[in-house]
């Protein structure tokens, strides 16, 4: 069952940019000081810097000038009552997430998890933090439930509370929540909090699935400075702009499944093909094996009609690990059309997905005929699709 009401929206209504902004300015902020090019360090560390800035599915970071932190006490996915003042002494990721977002917040705490696991051994003297967003779903049940689905339950914890806490929190944090069309609509801010409770950075996350690990490697360096010993990371990558995999470029992605017996999924230009793009965290707003399985029902329409075959491709970024992604479809029953894991985001960035689940259907030439926002009743999604074949 899809439940289009639960889902954050990918874009900020303008209230919500107009709150982060004023909130800002009432900070004293001059612009985005993490987007500055390092002083010193030669011409490669500029060049990265200015890559970095450039990159417009990147946020590097607003400086909040050490203003204190509000307080927040609230209860956690155990049914803890937790405040933001006990993890004084540690660095504080702090995230605003729906919880039954399939569009931002998914992006938001895998970055999240990303930066923690980036600073290693330092990564324990790091607390990530969670306050629900979402108005219709404000139990301890929805909370952990959502914990559960994104493999989060023992590596965060996720407050929620009465409506009036929760709206108190979000006017402290200058955070907007409405819902607009049936859809939850929030600002996707993440706080990092010094050990002194001081507000150091805002970020805002884009609907860009590429630019996850790079938007965990701004948070870590930006934890890593506060950190003692200013710890390096285990990694690090461009911060430039990654660019999408379209419809039109001939790609292979590592196969889920052995649907087919094939190795490799191959997408691109040569065959029409309807593309669906999930991910396993869908269990949380759908039965996500009776959807899987029911486009079984579409490969035997579409074979004897000789409309586009179907591919699905996983969205492995925002996932706990592939192994874990693997483990779910082993569940599912045997599908009878190839999955794809989209390791990267490129495709999804490349196809134009905003949300999970997201249909797509292209042309032999690499052109969008038709895309749809959640799952369709399979009569329906055989009329659409060759409605626009």
């Amino acid at each position: 069952m899809n439940l289009p009401n639960f889902r954050a929206r990918s874009g900020l209504a303008v209230a919500a940019v107009a709150a982060v902004a004023a909130m800002l300015a009432g900070c004293g902020s001059s612009g985005n000081p993490g987007a500055q090019p390092p002083m010193g360090g030669g011409a490669g560390q500029a060049n990265a810097a200015n890559a970095a800035m450039a990159n417009p599915n990147l946020d590097l970071g607003t400086s909040l000038d050490n203003q204190a932190a509000p307080d927040i006490s609230l209860t956690n996915q155990f049914g803890q009552h937790m405040s933001l003042s006990q993890f004084r002494g540690r660095v504080v990721i702090l995230a605003f997430a729906d919880a039954r977002c399939t569009t931002v917040c998914p992006l938001t705490t895998q970055s999240m998890v990303l930066a923690k696991e980036l600073l290693g051994k330092a990564g324990t003297n790091v607390q990530l933090l969670g306050v629900d967003a979402n108005p219709d779903a404000t139990s301890v049940a929805d909370v952990l439930s959502y914990s559960r689905a994104h493999g989060m339950v023992n590596q965060w914890d996720f407050l929620t509370g009465s409506l009036a806490r929760l709206r108190a929190t979000w006017a402290a944090y200058h955070i907007q929540v409405a819902i607009q069309a049936g859809q939850i609509d929030h600002t996707p801010a993440l706080y990092v909090i010094s050990q002194q409770g001081r507000l150091q950075k805002v970020y805002l996350t884009t609907m860009a699935y590429s630019s996850v690990t790079q938007s965990a490697q701004v948070l870590a360096q930006e934890v890593a400075a506060l950190l003692p010993g200013h710890p390096k990371l285990a990694s690090q990558e461009s911060l430039g702009t990654i660019p999408g995999q379209t419809p039109a470029d001939k790609i292979s992605l590592p196969a889920a499944t052995a649907a087919g017996k094939t190795a490799a999924v191959p997408l691109g230009p040569g065959k029409p093909r309807l593309v669906v793009f999930f991910a396993t965290w869908l269990t949380e707003t759908s039965d996500l094996k009776a959807e899987l399985s029911g486009l079984n029902g579409y490969v035997t329409y579409a074979a004897s009609r000789r409309l586009p075959a179907l591919t699905a491709v996983d969205e492995t970024v925002t996932e706990p690990s592939v192994q874990a992604v693997r483990a779910y479809l082993a569940t599912v029953g045997p599908l009878r059309f190839p999955v794809g894991l989209d390791e990267t985001g490129r495709v999804a960035d490349g196809y134009g997905v905003q949300d999970q689940p997201w249909l797509v259907l292209v042309s032999a030439t690499g052109k969008i005929l038709w895309q749809h926002d959640g799952w369709v009743p399979l009569p329906a999604l055989e009329k659409a699709v060759a409605a626009h074949a």
